[in-house]
């Protein structure tokens, strides 16, 4: 099945997602300038809120770094390998995630940043626990090439992974792991309206300075925060077959994608990124969600239903506006087409539930009843 996510969210003023300069990210559409989040941004939210990490529990999240090298490590002192060893092997762990195997002379950590599973550390532990077990010396050890370590770490094909890694995928340059195809595809989050980039210029006061002479006169720094301010559109779509294939070797594949539907509509609707929150605090719920849920594989984004720019209504009202040209949106992209839906379910925010009501769909009372229904629809 195919679950398709439609949400919009209005954010006062923020920072959720920089670029190199440090203002927001930007884009253009429709011929104006619109406030962008990535979908890099919003994934890394996602998969590391505390939120996804109670539903899903912590055996079945993985870790994305290039400290592999220390992670192995960790694992073989927990199993008694002697300190000598392990700092022996540091560097030759370096050359993991690298195709021809060479070892990270700039310091112990791998040249490729690599989403791995337990069972992935789990793995490369063994394998090094049966080199050393032909290492009756220090020096033997010291004599260890990485890429002989690597090429010692087998069964990449049917070594379980993670939920995120089965959702989000990888990509990797060595054989001692596996490429995963993404089962969730996430569009960048893109603005409704056209963006009007401002900038905060801000002054921090030295408590110590009393004003009393002119060298403890000012503020003791100056400085600058770029901002904007939009409604949002977010999309995303998930393949749940993908999903069971990429967990085919899991313990409960079943259980995890049940598991899964539930988890990333509560994570995605509750969760903001963490972008300069100290300072603007933008934590925002949705004013509405909308889930198609689709046995006909042809996910489609009604993005376009903001190709002209929404502008508020006569009350001020951006949101509503937006809502409504994703409604009709979904009416039109429905009538034209006649992509069979399964199930079509609405949650808004109460002040816009009569837009819902108008659409051809499932009206949720609550969010609790929208993610209880999607839910459902898997079985």
């Amino acid at each position: 099945m195919l679950y398709e996510i439609h949400m919009i969210k209005n954010y006062p003023p923020t920072n959720l997602n920089r670029d190199n300069t440090g203002a927001p990210k930007t884009c253009m559409f429709g011929g104006v300038l619109r406030g962008r989040i990535s979908s890099q941004c919003l994934k890394r939210s996602w998969r590391t809120s505390e939120l996804f990490r109670r539903a899903i529990g912590e055996s079945h999240l993985g870790i994305r770094t290039r400290q592999l090298p220390q992670l192995v490590v960790d694992e073989l002192r927990a199993r008694g390998v002697e300190e000598a060893y392990l700092a022996e092997l540091l560097p030759k762990l370096s050359a993991f995630g690298n195709k021809k195997g060479e070892e990270n002379k700039n310091g112990n950590y791998t040249a490729q940043m690599v989403f791995y599973a337990p069972e992935d550390i789990a793995a490369v532990a063994d394998a090094v626990e049966n080199k050393l077990a032909e290492c009756a010396t220090r020096k033997a050890v010291k004599a260890i090439k990485g890429k002989e370590l690597q090429e010692m770490v087998t069964g990449a094909d049917i070594r379980p992974v993670t939920l995120d890694i089965a959702l989000f995928g990888r990509m990797v340059t060595s054989n001692a792991f596996a490429d995963v195809e993404a089962a969730m595809q996430v569009a960048p989050a893109i603005s409704t309206n056209k963006v009007m980039m401002e900038s905060d210029y801000f002054t921090a006061m030295d408590d110590l300075l009393r004003g009393d002479t002119m060298e403890e006169s000012g503020s003791g720094m100056i400085g600058d925060i770029d901002y904007d301010s939009a409604c949002y559109y977010l999309y995303t779509s998930l393949d749940t077959d993908a999903l069971r294939e990429n967990l085919k070797h899991a313990e409960d594949p079943d259980e995890l994608v049940r598991k899964a539907i539930p988890a990333l509509l509560r994570t995605i609707a509750l969760t903001n990124p963490s972008g300069k929150q100290n300072s603007f605090a933008g934590h925002i719920l949705p004013s509405a969600m909308l889930v198609e849920c689709k046995q006909e594989k042809i996910p489609v984004s009604l993005v376009n239903a903001f190709a002209e720019p929404v502008r508020p209504d006569h009350k001020g009202d951006l949101v509503r506006n937006s809502i409504v040209r994703l409604a009709q949106e979904v009416k039109q992209t429905s009538h034209d087409f006649g992509l069979p839906v399964e199930k079509r379910l609405w949650f808004c925010a109460d002040r816009y539930r009569n837009i819902a009501l108008e659409s051809d769909a499932v009206v949720c009372d609550t969010f609790a009843d929208l993610v209880e229904q999607a839910e459902q629809a898997l079985k």
